[in-house]
């Protein structure tokens, strides 16, 4: 029952999808004499997430506040780290999330990082992973065992000022970029410089956009490999393949999400939706992935939309620019794209397409489909075996790695 329990903990953790209460209304605290001004983007919010206004300058990366987290189970340490990145604009903000630092003395040159992009959770301030840490106990566990600390941002706007630009692949790359930076200096981290980027769902797409963007963004760490686990794309055909679907209340997140990052010159929701359509973005500040899903469930979206986005010009754009598919370049190191060959949210061929788009421009890659798994039941039987799969680029092998997961079909780009 203890297996069981810890399995069905992570899935949770992986996936995000909680029922969480959720508020985003921008509400300054009150300081008390001679105490920095903060300002919280929800009064619900834990003090931690207070962001000092004025935003003292710092570098991406640099970290503004911490504190210790208590996560009874834990081998190693956690805190909650606040820390400087940039917005797709090149404003400077910041961003919240954890570190997770292994018990014993570090290697020589360092822990090497792994960092965790997470899935979906929502696109309001409550659904930020770190503000459940104790749920990220079970799966940092065998990360802390094997050797490696692992940092997991929010993403911009979970818990911190601005709505969440949910898919927007610059904006997740550069905070999981960024956390990796503030590890570097974070008190007793002995962190390396080596990293592997791993994350699932939305954190695959963060995944791909964090390799695609390591070398020219954060050049002074070095990027190992690339793992993502079911990451959305082919993002032109989401739309009519989510109409009818549980998930459909994802298409809204998008909306809302992007209209936020790119405003309404290039992401004007008028374009994409209703009136009946914008009354229901009113949900996406109070409610997490789960509730949405609930509140989506009745609703026939085909009245909620004037049009699918990739029809219209500047939506058409946004939508190539954020998918991993229209790479033009190689991400620099490995990648590893696991996939569930049952997956009920991002549909097995979009991942198969990706595979081949990726492979023609040089990609160096694999690719594992584990028959009949779902979207989350994927994660535990590839878990061990991607472990490995990491430390394998750790050391250096050679690629294609003669892994061969049971249950799995292993592609490889170049094959041998």
């Amino acid at each position: 029952m203890a297996i069981k329990r810890s399995l069905a903990i992570l899935l949770v953790f992986v996936l995000g999808f909680a029922a969480l209460g959720c508020s985003s209304d921008t509400k300054s605290s009150s300081p008390a004499p001679g105490k920095v001004t903060t300002v919280k983007s929800s009064p619900d919010l834990p003090d931690f997430y207070g962001v000092p206004d004025p935003l003292p300058a710092g570098n991406p990366g640099q970290l503004i506040n911490s504190e210790a987290v208590d996560a009874p189970g834990l081998n190693g340490s956690m805190s909650r780290v606040m820390y400087h990145s940039t917005n797709i604009n090149g404003q400077d903000i910041a961003v919240t999330g954890l570190i997770i630092i292994p018990k014993g003395t570090a290697p020589s040159g360092g822990w090497p990082i792994i960092t965790w992009a997470h899935g979906t959770t929502g696109i309001a301030d409550a659904c930020a992973p770190s503000l459940k840490p104790n749920e990220f106990v079970t799966m940092a566990n065998g990360l802390l065992d094997a050797g490696y600390l692992v940092v997991a941002t929010d993403y911009e706007g979970l818990a911190t000022p601005g709505r969440h630009p949910y898919i927007v692949g610059e904006s997740e790359a550069r905070g999981t970029l960024d956390i990796v930076r503030m590890a570097q200096t974070f008190p007793n981290a002995n962190a390396s410089k080596r990293y592997v980027v791993w994350g699932h769902s939305q954190g695959g797409h963060a995944a791909m956009f964090a390799g695609h963007i390591a070398k020219t963004y954060a050049p002074e760490i070095e990027l190992v490999a690339d793992v993502a686990g079911a990451p959305p794309s082919q993002l032109l055909l989401v739309n009519a393949a989510l109409q009818t679907s549980p998930y459909k209340h994802y298409i809204a997140m998008v909306a809302a999400a992007m209209n936020a990052a790119y405003g309404d010159q290039k992401a004007d929701l008028n374009q994409v939706l209703t009136p009946e359509g914008l009354e229901f973005l009113n949900n996406m500040d109070t409610m997490c992935s789960g509730d949405l899903g609930k509140a989506a469930a009745g609703l026939d979206f085909t009245k909620l939309q004037k049009a699918d986005p990739s029809t219209i010009p500047t939506w058409n754009q946004l939508l190539k620019d954020n998918d991993p598919g229209t790479f033009t370049a190689p991400i620099p190191a490995p990648l590893l794209i696991i996939h569930g060959g049952n997956d009920e949210q991002i549909p097995v061929v979009s991942s198969a397409v990706l595979f081949d788009q990726l492979c023609k421009i040089g990609q160096v890659e694999q690719r594992w489909v584990f028959a009949g798994q779902s979207h989350a039941g994927v994660i535990a039987p590839s878990f061990s075996s991607m472990v490995a799969w990491i430390g394998d680029r750790f050391a250096g092998k050679p690629m294609p790695d003669t892994i061969a997961p049971e249950g799995a079909v292993v592609q490889s780009c170049p094959s041998k």
